[in-house]
């Protein structure tokens, strides 16, 4: 059985959703993030990103890292995408095509979309949404997301899904780099296609499943 590393309250979300939705099983071992620990190296630490034992497995000391038979692999997007080709069906790219887009739309959102939408949801997360450079912060961040969000938002006005005419892995990935900017609703608002299809992916009972379990992790 394949064993993932890492926590609810991280990247491995989207793995664990992606599981749900493939039926299939892992091995699930938390690994906290060792700057959420006030002594990551302390007796009583629990197991981290700082962790040797982590470490041994994963050098950069990130989570995910999914271990199967000998394949070590780390970066959720990366992770889903094996993970949905090696198990196949509905939410495994049907073909070289889909499996070229998927790759494109993940890499698309990593780069152009996450890095704006994480700080977003770390202005609020910290409780500077409203002062005065959190605001400013917010703003910048909204004008970067502007352009990459159109692209986004022109794919789904002309279909229901990410990748093809069905849910597949690329709107899981996507879903939860959008995620991080939700937050911040006037965001959202501004592309009625993309809050729908936002609003899609997060009603399916596999999100909804494991969000329960990420809320009931210790913030």
């Amino acid at each position: 059985m394949p064993t993932l590393y890492g926590v609810y309250r991280s990247r491995a979300l989207r793995n664990l959703w992606l599981a749900r939705e493939l039926g299939i099983e892992l091995e699930h071992v938390p690994v906290m993030q060792a700057y959420r620990l006030a002594d990551p190296h302390g007796a009583e630490a629990l197991l981290n990103t700082a962790s040797p034992a982590f470490l041994a497995i994963s050098p950069a000391g990130a989570i995910p890292v999914l271990v199967d038979d000998k394949l070590v692999l780390s970066e959720s997007l990366a992770i889903n995408l094996y993970l949905a080709r090696k198990h196949g069906g509905p939410l495994a790219p049907a073909d070289a095509s889909e499996n070229a887009l998927m790759e494109q739309w993940a890499l698309y959102g990593a780069t152009s979309i996450e890095p704006s939408a994480l700080a977003i949801l770390y202005t609020y997360a910290e409780g500077r949404s409203t002062s005065d450079d959190g605001i400013a912060e917010i703003v910048s961040h909204v004008e970067k997301l502007k352009r990459p969000l159109a692209v986004l938002e022109s794919r789904l006005q002309k279909a229901s899904y990410i990748v093809g005419s069905r849910f597949t892995v690329a709107d899981i990935n996507m879903a939860e780099i959008v995620r991080y900017g939700q937050g911040h609703a006037p965001l959202i608002a501004a592309f009625p296609a993309v809050g729908a299809w936002l609003k899609s992916c997060q009603a399916r009972p596999a999100f909804q499943a494991m969000w329960a379990r990420r809320n009931a992790e210790p913030a």
